[in-house]
């Protein structure tokens, strides 16, 4: 497996873990800012395989109590498992990030225990999903499906939304509410433009509607926070 980044240390990314966060290359959605828009296609080129990795972790035993596994979409390469498995089996737990649109692996990864926490993307409401992920058409079966996979799951985790300026409305929040109604925690993260980001033009949201929008949430998710901006 070729790993395609690699923070060696984060306060942040797993709530509640110092933990090191590996990035694997590729995704099925093209979101218009994307702020990893070179693991799209993958041609962002390797930076090590899987047991260079292992042996990073190796030596990290006792400084970092967690790993989370980010893209790209993590879900979209076949040796996942195999990569959380030895994760886990080295004492460390394990986070997934995923787009969702992959039910049928999260569900493999669910059942055979592989995780401890997961943080899901919900792009925007129904009708303006396959617009922000920056596609022409896209089923919500399978996001849907994954939203309940993780109510059922048993372990920890979040659905998070990146609040463009030009993509998102208050009238979106109340969408996404009734989506992930019940889930533990909701976050919403500012976008914030890059020159990674694909495409230009696109701003970040006000703070005061930041706000707005998680009060609107909060109706729906009792624990809701923006990150970066106090509600």
């Amino acid at each position: 497996m070729k790993i395609h980044g690699l923070q060696k240390m984060t306060l942040l990314d797993f709530p509640g873990r110092v933990a090191c966060t590996v990035f694997l290359g590729y995704c099925d959605f093209r979101c218009p800012y994307c702020h990893n828009a070179e693991l799209i296609d993958g041609s962002a080129p390797a930076v090590m395989e899987a047991e260079e990795l292992y042996g990073f972790l190796a030596k990290r035993k006792g400084l970092l109590d967690g790993v989370a596994v980010t893209g790209g979409e993590p879900c979209l390469n076949p040796e996942l498992p195999d990569l959380l498995r030895r994760i886990k089996e080295m004492g460390f737990a394990a986070k997934l990030d995923t787009n969702g649109n992959h039910p049928e692996m999260l569900k493999r990864i669910l059942d055979e225990k592989l995780i401890d926490y997961a943080a899901m993307d919900i792009k925007n409401s129904p009708e303006k999903y396959a617009l922000t992920a920056g596609l022409q058409r896209l089923s919500l079966d399978n996001i849907r499906k994954s939203i309940d996979l993780l109510r059922s799951s048993g372990i920890d985790y979040e659905f998070r939304t990146t609040v463009v300026r030009e993509l998102h409305e208050a009238s979106d929040f109340e969408e996404i509410g009734k989506m992930i109604e019940g889930a533990p925690h909701y976050y919403l993260q500012s976008f914030t433009d890059r020159e990674s980001v694909p495409f230009a033009n696109l701003h970040s949201p006000d703070p005061e509607d930041l706000k707005k929008y998680g009060m609107i949430v909060s109706r729906y998710v009792k624990d809701v926070n923006i990150r970066g901006v106090e509600m």
